[in-house]
C-alpha cells in the first residue's frame, strides 16, 4: 500500500524477492524493503528495553495491586474486580482494567514487576503494530518513522513500564485502528466489526476513553470506503452494535446478578455499574452528574501529604528536587495540553503535526471520494481533535490519560516529516515546508522545555543548538544554489534529529528511576513523582 498516497513519499526502493520461511522474523517479506523487518525489529527492541529498565525497581500501584491479588485468589473477586479476597467491594473500575496483571500474576506470582510486565509486552505490541498501520497507508519508511516516535513519545516510555490499564487501552485502540484499515482500504464488513470488538475490549480497561476513537473510525470509514454508501452505512451499524456489545458486556454481568451475590460498586452511591461507568468515571469528569453517580472531584486542591507515603524514596520528591522545579504556574482548562506535565507527556510534535494535517489536506483536496491519503488524513485528524476537545475541556487526573494522543501524534508527525523531505529534495515553493517545520519545533520545544529549566540544561541547549544549526543549513541549502549536495543531505538528517531530539530526551530519561515515573501517574521526566491533583510549587515561587 506504499503507492496509495498520489505524491508518494518514499524515494524508489527495490523490493525484495526472496521467500524466507516463517520462522525468519528478521527478514523482511517480499513487499517491504529488505532493510524494513530488522530496522523495526531494532526499535521494537530499544522500546522493550525503555518499557522494561525499572521493573526491577518499579512500584506496586496503590488499591489496584490490591484488586489484582484478590482477582487472582478469588474466582468471583476476579469476575467482579473486587478489591477484598471477600469480594464485598470493588474498586471504581471494571474488572476487564486487572486482566493483564492478575494473569501474570497466575503466571509468575504476586510481585511489583510482574504487574508492570503485561504493559512492557502491551507497549512493544503497540509499537509494532503501529509500523503496520503507517507502512500500508503511507510506506515502509513512515511506518518505521511512527514507530520509532511512538515508542520515545515520554508518555508512553513512562506508561508502558508501570502496572496501568492505559496500556492495555492504548494497544487495544491501536489493534482497532490496524483492524479498520483493513476494512476501509477493502470495505470489508469482518474487519470493521474486529475493530469493534478491540474498541470494546478498550472499554474494559478504560471505560468511555475507549469508545472516544469512534467518530474518527466511522467518519473515516463512510468517507473513504469504497463501496456504496447504503452498504457503508449498514457496515457502520453493525461494527457499532458489536462494539456496544462487547462494551456492555461486563457492565450486564454486574447489573443482572442480585446484589446480594455480588460486590458492592464503588464509585456509585447505589450499587450502580452503569452510574460507576457512565457517571463518575464519565461525565462526572465533565461537570454532569448522573444519578447514583459518586461526584468526581479533582479541582486540583490540597493533597493529604500522608498519601505522599505512596511514591518511593528513590523516585525523589518533585517539590524538594531541584531539577524538578518549574517556571510557571500549571496550566488548567483549555490551555493544559499545550503547557506543562501534559504537553510535555505527548505534544512535543504539535507543530509538525498540524502542518502535516493542513498540507496533507490541501494536497489532497481535489481527490476521489475514497483516496486512501486523504480518508488517513482525516481518521487521524479527528481521533486528535476528539481526544484533545475532551482532554482539553474534561478533568485529567492521571497524565496516562493523554497517552491516547499518541498513535494519531506519532502517525501523522511521521507522515509529516517524509512530506517535507520530499518536497524540500524537489525544490520548489513547497521546499520551505521543511525549513518551517524545524523552525516551529525548535520554537516549540523551547517554550515546553523552559517549564523546567533545570531539568538537564546541557540538553536543551544542545538540541536547541542543533535545531539552529539545521535551520540555518536547510535555509541555506536553498538560498545558496551552488551549495553542496553532502550540506543539502547534512541539513535533512540534522533538521529530523532536531525535531525528535526534545520528546526523545524526555521518554529516554526514565532510564534514571528518578524521572521514571509511577504506578500513580505516568510522565517521563521533571514530572515523575508528583501526584497530579497537588499543584506544584514553581521555582519563581508564585502560586500553583
Amino acid at each position: 500500500m506504499s503507492e496509495t498516497l498520489a505524491r508518494r513519499p518514499l524515494p524508489p526502493y527495490v523490493v525484495s524477492e526472496s521467500t524466507s520461511p516463517r520462522w525468519a522474523v528478521w527478514r523482511s517479506p517480499a513487499d517491504q524493503p529488505r532493510w524494513a523487518r530488522p530496522v523495526l525489529l531494532g526499535i521494537a527492541a530499544v522500546a522493550a528495553v525503555l518499557y522494561a529498565w525499572n521493573l526491577p525497581v518499579v512500584d506496586l500501584a496503590p488499591l489496584y495491586s490490591d484488586a489484582v491479588k484478590s482477582m487472582s485468589g478469588n474466582w468471583k473477586a476476579f469476575l467482579f474486580g473486587a478489591v477484598d479476597a471477600e469480594a464485598t467491594s470493588t474498586l471504581d473500575k471494571l474488572a476487564g482494567s486487572f486482566v493483564p496483571q492478575v494473569v501474570s500474576a497466575k503466571i509468575f506470582g504476586f510481585h511489583a514487576w510482574s504487574l508492570a510486565l503485561p504493559q512492557v509486552i502491551e507497549g512493544v505490541v503497540s509499537v509494532l503494530v503501529m509500523y503496520r498501520v503507517v507502512r500500508r497507508w503511507a510506506g515502509a519508511v513512515p511506518g518505521l518513522l511512527t514507530a520509532g516516535i511512538f515508542a520515545l513519545t515520554p508518555v508512553a516510555a513512562s506508561m508502558f513500564g508501570h502496572s496501568m490499564e492505559d496500556g492495555a487501552l492504548v494497544m487495544c485502540l491501536v489493534l482497532a485502528v490496524d483492524s479498520y484499515q483493513r476494512a476501509v482500504l477493502e470495505g470489508r464488513l469482518r474487519s470493521l466489526v474486529w475493530a469493534g470488538i478491540w474498541v470494546g475490549l478498550g472499554f474494559q480497561a478504560k471505560m468511555l476513553q475507549a469508545w472516544m476513537i469512534l467518530p474518527a473510525l466511522a467518519i473515516g470509514y463512510l468517507l473513504s470506503a469504497p463501496t456504496g454508501l447504503r452498504r457503508r452505512v449498514k457496515h457502520v451499524a453493525i461494527a457499532g452494535a458489536v462494539t456496544l456489545a462487547v462494551s456492555l458486556s461486563w457492565i450486564a454481568l454486574y447489573t443482572l446478578t442480585p446484589t446480594s451475590s455480588r460486590p458492592y460498586v464503588d464509585g456509585s452511591t447505589n450499587n450502580s455499574a452503569f452510574a460507576m461507568v457512565f457517571g463518575y468515571n464519565g461525565l462526572s469528569h465533565l461537570g454532569i452528574e448522573l444519578p447514583g453517580a459518586r461526584k468526581f472531584d479533582n479541582d486540583g486542591g490540597a493533597i493529604d501529604p500522608q498519601q505522599r507515603d505512596i511514591i518511593p524514596a528513590k523516585r525523589g520528591n518533585p517539590d524538594e528536587d531541584p531539577t524538578k522545579a518549574t517556571s510557571r504556574p500549571v496550566q488548567h482548562g483549555g490551555a493544559k495540553l499545550f503547557d506543562g506535565h501534559l504537553a510535555v507527556a505527548v505534544g512535543w510534535l504539535y507543530p509538525l503535526v498540524l502542518l502535516t494535517l493542513l498540507r496533507g489536506l490541501w494536497w489532497r483536496r481535489r481527490a476521489e471520494r475514497s483516496d486512501p491519503a486523504r480518508g488517513g488524513l482525516v481518521m487521524w485528524g479527528v481521533w486528535l481533535l476528539t481526544f484533545g476537545l475532551v482532554f482539553s475541556v474534561a478533568d485529567v487526573p492521571h497524565t496516562a490519560y493523554v497517552a491516547s494522543l499518541t498513535p494519531a501524534v506519532a502517525a501523522l508527525s511521521a507522515l509529516g516529516i517524509v512530506l517535507f523531505w520530499r518536497a524540500y529534495r524537489e525544490d520548489g515553493k513547497q521546499a520551505w515546508l521543511l525549513p518551517l517545520a524545524v523552525a516551529s519545533e525548535v520554537a516549540w520545544a523551547a517554550w515546553l522545555w523552559s517549564h523546567y529549566p533545570n531539568f538537564l540544561p546541557w540538553a536543551k541547549w544542545g538540541a536547541l543548538t542543533l535545531g539552529v544549526a539545521a535551520v540555518v543549513a536547510l535555509v541555506l541549502a536553498r538560498v545558496v544554489k551552488t551549495v553542496s549536495p553532502r550540506l543539502v543531505t547534512a541539513g535533512l538528517a540534522i533538521g529530523v534529529a532536531a525535531v525528535l531530539a526534545a520528546p526523545a530526551t524526555y521518554a529516554i530519561s526514565v532510564l534514571d528511576p528518578g524521572y521514571s515515573g509511577m504506578s500513580f501517574d505516568a510522565n517521563a521526566g521533571p514530572e515523575s513523582g508528583r501526584i497530579p491533583a497537588a499543584p506544584p510549587a514553581p521555582a519563581n515561587g508564585a502560586g500553583g
